[in-house]
Order: structure tokens, then C-alpha cells, then sequence
């Protein structure tokens, strides 16, 4: 598998941005760590002599290499076999499956994100759930690869979860049938008034000329000039870093985008606006960027250059807050480490490492009837077990949210529903930007 690839697909499982690396920037190996070394030579050869049953040396190795990688941070992995097998097929956008995004959790499958459309979306799967039995069986303790694998199958065939979410007493069980997942990096509608919407789910190649052909889209079928914009990066658990870059510099004609800070030679750069795309394809008109918890990575850097550059309002949830960037270190032809490697900083040097992107006006999403219970156990990167500490050494106080009643949030799901309103969080941006249309505006000023 080509080095880019392997960065695309790994890209869109997790949810972390990415940039290709050499092995010629690995580091050498600290003489002083001979005696370490000693010793888990030590443990090899005791447990290769005396453990109850014969073990093979990739198992002791791979074992090996991932506890290691266990005692960094919850984004550095390795890579290889059946997991770039896995990563490839996703990339290929063309694989029957549930359409889910998830990590390991202390032995637990943990849903980050379902892919937008996808059978787990639309069997009401939802991010921070953990998937505990499947067809009744217990996956506690499974290995990752394994527990999708078994999610895994053919299109038109059904699977059992069970599931619990945070804030109920009891798991409750649900059949998903397998679907062909297309991932659609991006979609876009045309909304009343004459606003755009475009949804971008997730950071792989080439998202930025698609969020351009998307806005050349809406342009043709606008009934005369756009009058606003919606830029969707809720759920979007990241991917590339170019292509946050190239999305970035869509809507911005100077300054910085994004600067990453690393240890090694060569991890600390710097991307400015007017690399990738030449001015601002939507000058002068008003723009909103909608966030979320599962806003994550490559969306917190556009959401924090768009806000730092004042080009969009950021409305919605606090984002992930994760602020580290991955390089993948191609270790022979069929196995790579992905390692942290530098943190990232929006243009006016904030670190989004457990902070995340505080909307400029939080909007919860009244929309969602268990909003109340979800709330008090959202993961955000602050919750991961092994994760980097914020430099500035952010308490949690620092972190919540105003607990005050804000009165124009005071409608239930269902009195929304009564209306019409599926998605409280997209109405009142697109009706924010109605009212700032200059027809809008003429009408106010009469």
C-alpha cells in the first residue's frame, strides 16, 4: 500500500490529522537504555521458556510494541496486517458494514462518531454509546480489529447490538442491517433563502476542491446571489491536515492558518492562507461554522482559523479538543507506527489540546430528546485515558460550561418536532443568516 493512502484511509478511522513521514526522522536509540532494553529481553526469553503453553514471536513482539505505544497517548498505534487491510478497505469507500467510528476503551468498543446516512445513524446509534454483546455475544475485552470485523458482513444481513449509553440504567438492544457504505466526504443542499449548507464529514483527499465544487454547485442553483453560507463540521472526527489547510484557505486571503510545534527536526510548520486556493471564494458574505463534540482534529483547525481570523461566527458545542498531530512512519512494506508527533496551535497560538474551539454562540441541540443525559457523560479528548496535558495546565472549572438558563433555548424536542424542526442547531444558524441578509437589513432600516 502507497505511504498516501495508508495517511488517507487512516484518516477517516482515527479521527486525527495526519502527515506522511520518513523513517530517516527516527530517533536513535538512548545508549542508557541498555539496561531496559536488557530487561525485557529478559521477560521475552522467561516467557518463551516457561509459559504454559508455546508463544510465537510475533505475538511476544507485537505485544510488545503495543504496550509500548499504550504508555504514550491514546493516538499513537501500530499499524499492520489486518489493520491496514482494514484501513484500505475504508478508503475504498465500498464496504458492507454498520458505518460506525470507534475506538477501544478499557477493553469497551466505544462509538466516536456514526458516519452520517449509515445504518448505525439511522438505527439511532449515537456518539459516546458503548457497543458491549453483538448477536448476544459479550466483546468486552475483544481485540479492536476483531470486535469490526464481526460488524463487518455482507450487505441486505442484520446484527444485534447491545448497547449502553451513559445517563440510562439499562442497555438496550438493536438490529442494524449491514448497508454498502459510500463515505461522502462532502454534501451540500441549497436552503430557503438562499443560503448554502455544506456538510463536510470527514478530512480525506481532495476535500477541499470538493467543498469548492460544492460552492460552484449552490452558486448555479441559488435564484441570483448567495446570501449566506453554513459550513457543517459537527461529527466530523477530522483526517488530513492538507486538506484542513486547503479547506481553511477557501475563505481566507492572508495570514496563518494553522502552526504545529513539534520535538524532532522538521515537525514544527507553519501553513498560511493564499498556498492553496487563491482569495476568498465567498467574499463579503456572511458565514456561519457549526461545531460539536465530535468535532474533532483537522475540523477544530478550520473552526479556529475561520474564528481567529473573524472570517465565520462558530456556533454550537464546545469541539473534542484534540491538538496533536500524527505522523505515520512506514516501518518496511506492510506495517507503520503512527506516532504523536508535534501539537497544533490556531493563528493566534491557542492550543485546542482538551480545550477544544469554544463556539462564539453556544447552541445546544434542543432537537435531541436525550440531550439533558447525554450532556452530563459527552467524551471529549479530556477524557481519554493516557492523553497530552494542555501547556497553559487547563483546570476542568476552566473547561465547563455557563449552567445559566439562556431564554432562547428553552424549547423541548418535542415542541420542536411539533414544528418541524429536526435539527434545532442548523435552524438557528440558517435563521441567523436570514436575518442578516441585506434584504433583511433594508427591511429593518425602513
Amino acid at each position: 500500500m502507497k505511504i498516501a493512502n495508508l495517511a488517507r484511509s487512516a484518516a477517516l478511522v482515527t479521527a486525527v490529522a495526519l502527515i506522511p513521514a520518513t523513517t530517516a526522522g527516527l530517533a536513535r536509540v538512548d545508549g542508557n537504555a541498555g539496561p531496559e532494553f536488557g530487561k525485557l529481553f529478559a521477560v521475552y526469553e522467561r516467557v518463551k521458556a516457561s509459559y504454559v503453553e508455546p508463544v510465537e514471536d510475533d505475538v511476544l513482539i507485537n505485544g510488545a510494541i503495543d504496550g509500548m505505544l499504550a504508555a504514550l497517548d491514546p493516538h499513537s498505534a501500530f499499524l499492520d496486517g489486518s489493520d491496514l487491510q482494514r484501513l484500505e478497505t475504508m478508503i475504498d469507500g465500498n464496504y458492507s458494514g454498520l458505518g460506525l467510528s470507534v475506538v477501544s476503551e478499557d477493553g469497551a468498543v466505544k462509538i466516536i462518531s456514526p458516519f452520517r446516512g449509515s445504518p448505525a445513524d439511522q438505527a439511532g446509534i449515537k456518539a459516546g454509546d458503548y457497543i458491549t454483546h453483538l448477536d448476544g455475544e459479550l466483546i468486552y475485552g475483544l481485540e479492536l480489529d476483531e470486535a469490526v470485523s464481526r460488524m463487518r458482513g455482507r450487505e441486505g444481513t442484520s446484527i444485534r447490538l447491545t448497547v449502553f449509553r451513559p445517563g440510562r440504567d439499562e442497555p438496550f438492544e438493536v438490529d442494524v442491517t449491514r448497508g454498502v457504505i459510500e463515505l461522502e466526504p462532502v454534501t451540500w443542499e441549497l436552503k430557503d433563502g438562499n443560503i448554502g449548507h455544506i456538510m463536510v464529514n470527514e478530512f480525506s483527499r481532495d476535500v477541499g476542491s470538493d467543498v469548492y465544487a460544492a460552492w460552484k454547485d449552490l452558486q448555479v442553483k441559488a435564484t441570483g446571489r448567495l446570501n449566506g453560507l453554513v459550513l457543517d463540521l459537527r461529527s466530523n472526527p477530522g483526517g488530513s491536515l492538507d486538506e484542513a489547510v486547503a479547506l481553511s484557505d477557501l475563505f481566507l486571503t492572508k495570514g496563518r492558518i494553522v502552526s504545529q510545534r513539534g520535538r524532532a527536526r522538521g515537525e514544527s510548520v507553519t501553513y498560511d492562507a493564499e498556498t492553496v486556493f487563491r482569495g476568498d471564494i465567498a467574499e463579503g458574505l456572511p458565514m456561519v461554522v457549526l461545531i460539536d463534540a465530535g468535532s474533532a482534529s483537522a475540523s477544530e483547525i478550520v473552526a479556529g482559523a475561520l474564528q481567529d481570523h473573524r472570517r465565520a461566527v462558530i456556533m454550537g458545542d464546545r469541539s473534542f479538543g484534540k491538538g496533536s498531530v500524527q505522523s505515520l512512519l512506514p516501518l518496511g512494506r506492510s506495517a507503520a507506527l503512527k506516532l504523536t508527533t508535534a501539537r497544533y496551535y490556531t493563528p493566534s497560538g491557542h492550543s485546542v489540546q482538551e480545550g477544544g474551539i469554544r463556539p462564539d454562540i453556544a447552541v445546544p441541540q434542543l432537537s435531541d430528546p436525550d440531550l439533558a443525559t447525554r450532556s452530563r457523560f459527552r467524551m471529549r479528548e479530556s477524557d481519554l485515558r493516557g492523553h497530552l496535558v494542555n501547556e497553559i495546565g487547563l483546570k476542568d472549572e476552566d473547561l465547563e460550561r455557563d449552567k445559566r438558563d439562556d431564554p432562547r433555548f428553552q424549547l423541548t424536542a418535542e415542541q420542536l418536532e411539533a414544528q418541524g424542526i429536526e435539527d434545532f442547531q442548523l435552524h438557528y444558524a440558517l435563521e441567523n443568516l436570514r436575518r442578516t441578509t441585506p434584504s433583511a437589513v433594508a427591511s429593518r432600516t425602513n
